[in-house]
């Protein structure tokens, strides 16, 4: 998984403890001031040092070239003898120590992965492979599948992601041209939501002229919860009051019933936002650690910050945009890109048959109720969620974004939401003469479990993409769901 040539080899710690061997890399990835490599290869008796790799300076590193056959191996971390939990184990001579079973010369550095249950299998990625050869110690039976990546190749791409978003600043995701659309308050709800229809935006920043000041986002999940509060209690907000009825009465109205739902709008808190100054990887956390899918990028010359100018909207897709076209053509730096993803911890996946853990995706018929659809939505805190057949197979997506359509000339003024099924309310926002279930288009993007995590990404790094479904192929039925809190999630921890 990393590439290295002689020299690269040499300056991480490469150790020959033969003539011709496999290159073999050893990692611990747990800190440390000091840390020496030692094992069955050194008779025990010599201590390896193992090198800090670098931007990481909590993960050290050992190259050795060994001869095929099992080896085992221990670390000395600061005078006190470890073992790597994560990678398979026996109970030998000198304690608790780690295996490694090589099997045949590998053109290129192996990377140790960690194993699905310690003990007594041995997982390696081989860099020209993204599949890995699972090994079992015990019947020499070699078995082919992909196996999931090391803590330490993990922890690598981590700081060299992080490092990266340090050095960039809400400056890079500036667009050379480009327009950010913002609603007064005093606005009727109606005619606002009208106009995120016809613009085709999700989410628009809401603008007080008496204060001065950007005080909130208008998005899908307002409409929804109007819709909702017309269904049920529609003697309190009519439609008529929809027409006068202002942005602020709402958001003032609901601010309390709907906090934990409302994001940024949530009780005694100010609108969320960042400066160009701000770097990517804090931008990042804002967006992560307030529930929100955008962030108002805001600049202001004023002490007090009044009048600011309102320079973009960042989200998570732009970021990931930022991330992706750094590390396209050097692979090599952030080597994590070329795994499967069905290898990497990310995701949420259907549960195997008898897992007493597992929960079922969240998946939609076509004939669901739009009433039981946005349910769904605000109570899963989901942005979309996959419309499938009788097999689970994948038709077509319905998110929250879809609800403006109603907006279109009041069509909600009479429709029932129990009555009106999603696939007829997707109908309203598209060609009258388009099959349901398209997937050339933003709105469903598929991937297999075989499909690298750089594949998903770039899918993701596309606007209004918030999700992108694993399917099985040929039969597109639903496995997984990688979204693109799940990406930063992994990518920042």
């Amino acid at each position: 998984m990393f590439s290295h040539g002689a020299d690269s080899a040499h300056d991480a710690g490469a150790v020959s403890t033969g003539a011709s061997g496999v290159p073999t890399r050893f990692v611990w990835p747990y800190g440390g001031k000091r840390v020496y490599l030692t094992g069955s290869f050194t008779r025990w008796t010599e201590h390896l040092p193992m090198s800090p790799v670098e931007g990481c300076p909590t993960v050290f590193q050992a190259i050795c070239s060994l001869p095929p056959g099992i080896h085992q191996y221990k670390f000395c971390v600061d005078g006190e003898w470890r073992h790597d939990e994560r990678q398979p184990t026996i109970t030998g001579d000198y304690g608790v120590v780690n295996t490694l079973c090589l099997t045949r010369d590998f053109d290129q550095i192996n990377t140790i992965l960690s194993p699905s249950t310690p003990g007594s299998r041995m997982n390696m990625d081989v860099d020209n492979d993204n599949f890995q050869r699972t090994v079992s110690l015990s019947d020499g039976i070699i078995q082919e599948g992909p196996q999931r990546i090391s803590e330490a190749a993990i922890q690598i791409s981590r700081c060299r992601v992080a490092d990266f978003l340090n050095g960039q600043t809400g400056y890079d995701l500036l667009p050379d041209s480009g327009k950010v659309i913002a609603l007064d308050v005093n606005l009727p709800v109606k005619q606002s939501f009208h106009i995120l229809h016809e613009q085709g935006i999700p989410v628009a920043p809401l603008w007080d002229s008496f204060r001065g000041q950007f005080v909130g986002l208008l998005s899908p999940l307002d409409f929804i919860l109007i819709l909702r509060e017309l269904e049920t209690h529609g003697s309190n907000l009519t439609e008529e009051q929809l027409e006068t009825h202002t942005i602020s009465a709402w958001k003032e109205a609901k601010r309390q019933t709907y906090a934990r739902n409302e994001g940024s709008w949530r009780a005694n808190h100010h609108l969320v936002h960042a400066t160009p100054y701000e770097s990517l990887r804090e931008i990042a956390m804002k967006i992560l650690q307030n529930g929100v899918s955008t962030v108002p990028i805001m600049f202001s010359s004023s002490p007090d910050g009044s009048y600011p100018q309102l320079l973009h909207l960042a989200s998570l897709s732009g970021i990931l945009k930022c991330i992706c076209r750094y590390f396209k053509n050097s692979q090599g730096n952030l080597p994590i890109l070329s795994q499967p993803v069905c290898t990497i911890p990310l995701g949420t996946w259907v549960p195997k048959i008898g897992d007493p853990n597992g929960r079922p995706l969240a998946m939609l018929r076509p004939n669901t109720s739009l009433s039981a659809a946005l349910n769904l939505l605000v109570q899963a805190g989901v942005s979309s969620i996959p419309i499938v057949d009788d097999n689970d197979s994948l038709l077509d997506t319905y998110s929250r974004s879809d609800i403006t359509a109603l907006a279109k000339d009041k069509v909600y003024t009479h429709i029932r939401l129990d009555e009106m099924t999603i696939h007829q309310a997707l109908q309203l926002g598209q060609d009258a003469n388009s099959p349901f279930g398209f997937f050339n288009g933003q709105r469903c993007q598929m991937c297999l479990r075989s499909d690298t995590l750089l594949k998903v990404m770039e899918r993701l790094a596309n606007p209004g993409v918030r999700r992108v479904f694993i399917v099985e192929a040929g039969s597109k039925r639903v496995e997984g769901i990688i979204s693109l809190s799940d990406i930063f999630k992994f990518l920042l921890s």
